[in-house]
């Protein structure tokens, strides 16, 4: 979160213009309509982020949203399409990681559907049900109830599985983070 704010504060000060194309100075009305687009724009990264702790909230859609606003309220010009080409492979590639780390870390501990289905309603209800560590909490007893009650697993193997399910939490939230990351870079890269 400290990397977000560093990031916001120097977007602020390096992407706020204060003279147009043609060297005139800009009215203070526009520079202030400059400053709040820019706090939009990254309301909508940052809320991407919170998206990756609570998968309720599509964070990718708030990324591209960033993206898709910066084009509206100042100029789509920097986009070309290799931008979003490789943004849209990044998507895919942040959709498949997520899959893949979360279903490969269940089944590698000896997960079941029922675990992985577990697993999934823990990790939407958790946070709901128990607001701070409802996102560990949800997803650790939804593994647990789904092998344990619905596969008939022993409960150790069933504990075991659980573990190993929030493990597979840690690592999908580490992998689209830095994905995210590489997508935010990409960003301020193309229009720097």
């Amino acid at each position: 979160m400290i990397f977000l704010s560093c990031l916001f504060i120097g977007g602020i000060k390096v992407f706020v213009k204060t003279r147009n194309e043609n060297g005139r100075k800009l009215k203070r009305e526009e520079t202030r309509l400059s400053i709040l687009f820019w706090i939009l724009i990254w309301i909508c990264i940052i809320v991407a982020f919170i998206g990756l702790i609570y998968p309720v909230i599509p964070g990718v859609l708030f990324l591209m949203g960033a993206f898709l606003l910066y084009g509206l309220f100042f100029s789509f010009e920097p986009f070309s399409w290799v931008f979003w080409t490789v943004q849209g492979i990044l998507v895919v590639l942040l959709f498949l990681s997520d899959f893949m780390v979360n279903y490969f870390g269940v089944q590698k501990v000896g997960g079941s559907k029922a675990g992985i289905w577990g697993n999934t309603i823990g990790l939407i209800l958790g946070p709901f049900v128990i607001p701070v560590f409802g996102i560990v909490i949800g997803p650790f007893l939804g593994a647990l109830i789904g092998e344990w009650v619905f596969h008939r697993t022993s409960f150790s193997q069933a504990v075991k599985i659980a573990l190993g399910s929030v493990a597979a939490f840690f690592a999908s939230v580490l992998t689209k983070g830095i994905i995210q990351i590489a997508m935010i870079v990409y960003f301020f890269w193309q229009i720097h």
